[in-house]
């Protein structure tokens, strides 16, 4: 860590512009690729290796899952050009082929290796969506391997579109600052007291893998906060990346470790599919890593610190109520009206650690929404979860959010009316928005069955579904 001393002089001689312009530079970097469902295998598979010299850095290129930000669906792998879209701007991935105008083909080894742990390019510094702050952890022998198989692949001419960050976001001079503050260099070191197994792991998961990017909570500069590495933290556009610490309610504790192993290998267990960025994660990186590299990640994660446990509040019973209606019209059909789900298909609601996070963005946002894992070898059927903000109305996304995160022994916040509505306007999920093959003027399912008013109707397709007397019409 740098000294005090140090971290007090240079944060007296950056001025406050520079700060919040910092600031928000990294937040555009550390949030930029969670915007969105992709609505299938949007970077396409790695290109072949032939040369055996190169396999090495091939995979390396899937620990880091080089190819899911470099990548724009229906591209050359790794040709760049990928929008990153964030309240600030628009980032754009840089082409990594070995194209000497458009890509990195007049980059040295040096150069290379100086971008991964410095975030330093030959035209001047990096965003932070390069996430050096991570691969600064790998070691030169891997890096020298990545570069040596990027410069294998086929050129590519593609340029990036110019980033589209308004002043003074657009000043890369401003990560010198950022990388003094908290720019920690260093190839990894293993710890001796721990197992060949576990250093692999922390390797994986600290370095190439960057996987406290999404799962940890950031300070106020956009940097992530160590003590609280793995909590779980807000990735933008809705979703949360969950706590995978070993705690056994919001984490990971209630996993056993095939179950984690199959989760990342395949990108399903009986608690949760892998989708979004995390379903990117599965089928580019994971699930193409050995066996023995993936139980290492679990070794390192199990003996992560565990999230302190919270009290959170009790819901409303009539909430709950309403809830349970809304489940057993809409829900119960998939995940049982036990919750048990199909291990093959639908999640296990009981003991969910993604249903009890502290925040339920995700959850929000698969209801308005939907969402579509991304197929895997082992898995090559996609699962669907259907979007409902055509069906449901804001209290009813509330009451069943609610219901869900504290039925069967969960226990979480309930959420509330504002946070769905703020949601849905967020994704633009108006509810006249009705999925394919739907006639634009229905406002509910079946309008010959809606039921009286004052209920909490357990028939399919009643647009009164949940509705309940406290609640009103």
């Amino acid at each position: 860590m740098r000294a005090p001393l140090q971290r007090a002089l240079v944060t007296g001689l950056l001025s406050l512009g520079i700060l919040v312009a910092t600031l928000s530079v990294v937040a555009i970097g550390l949030s930029g690729i969670a915007n969105g469902q992709p609505p299938s295998a949007t970077s396409g598979p790695y290109p072949p290796v032939k040369d055996p010299d190169v396999a090495k850095g091939y995979y390396v290129a899937v620990q880091g899952d080089c190819v899911g930000c470099h990548t724009v669906p229906g591209g050359l792998p790794f040709a760049g050009g990928r929008p990153l879209v964030t309240p600030f701007g628009t980032l754009y991935s840089a082409n990594i082929t070995p194209d000497k105008d458009a890509g990195i083909g007049r980059w040295s080894a040096n150069d290379f290796y100086r971008a991964l742990h410095e975030g330093k390019a030959p035209d001047g510094h990096l965003y932070p969506a390069f996430p050096y702050n991570y691969y600064t952890r790998i070691g030169r022998a891997d890096s020298d391997a990545l570069f040596a198989y990027l410069r294998s692949l086929p050129p590519s001419p593609n340029r990036s579109p110019r980033n589209e960050l308004p002043f003074p976001f657009n000043i890369r001079a401003l990560m010198m600052g950022w990388n003094l503050l908290f720019l920690d260099e260093g190839e990894y070191k293993p710890d001796p007291a721990k197992s060949a197994a576990w250093n692999r792991g922390a390797y994986l998961v600290e370095g190439p893998g960057h996987c406290a990017a999404c799962h940890t909570p950031k300070n106020l500069f956009g940097a992530p906060r160590t003590s609280r590495d793995y909590h779980g933290g807000d990735i933008g556009n809705g979703w949360y990346a969950p706590d995978i610490t070993p705690n056994k309610r919001t984490g990971i504790g209630g996993w056993s470790d095939e179950e984690l192993f199959q989760y990342l290998k395949t990108g399903r267990n009986a608690h949760a599919n892998a989708s979004a960025d995390m379903g990117e994660v599965v089928a580019y990186s994971t699930s193409h890593m050995t066996d023995d590299d993936v139980r290492a990640i679990v070794t390192y994660l199990r003996d992560r610190p565990a999230r302190a446990d919270d009290s959170p509040k009790k819901p409303d019973p009539a909430v709950m109520k309403a809830g349970e209606a809304v489940y057993v019209d809409t829900c119960a059909a998939c995940h049982r009206m036990d919750g048990a789900g199909s291990m093959a298909m639908f999640p296990r609601l009981p003991g969910n650690p993604n249903l009890q996070q502290p925040n339920p963005g995700t959850l929000l946002r698969v209801l308005l929404v939907g969402s579509r894992s991304l197929p895997t070898d082992a898995r090559p059927t996609p699962t669907t979860m259907p979007a409902f903000n055509w069906k449901l109305r804001d209290e009813q996304i509330a009451a069943v959010a609610t219901y869900v995160r504290n039925n069967w022994g969960n226990a979480a916040a309930p959420v509330d009316v504002d946070t769905v509505t703020k949601m849905r306007k967020a994704l633009g999920a108006d509810r006249r928005t009705f999925p394919d093959g739907f006639p634009t003027d229905m406002h509910h399912p079946n309008p010959e069955t809606v039921s009286s008013p004052h209920t909490d109707s357990r028939q399919n397709g009643t647009d009164q579904a949940g509705t309940a007397a406290e609640l009103g019409n």
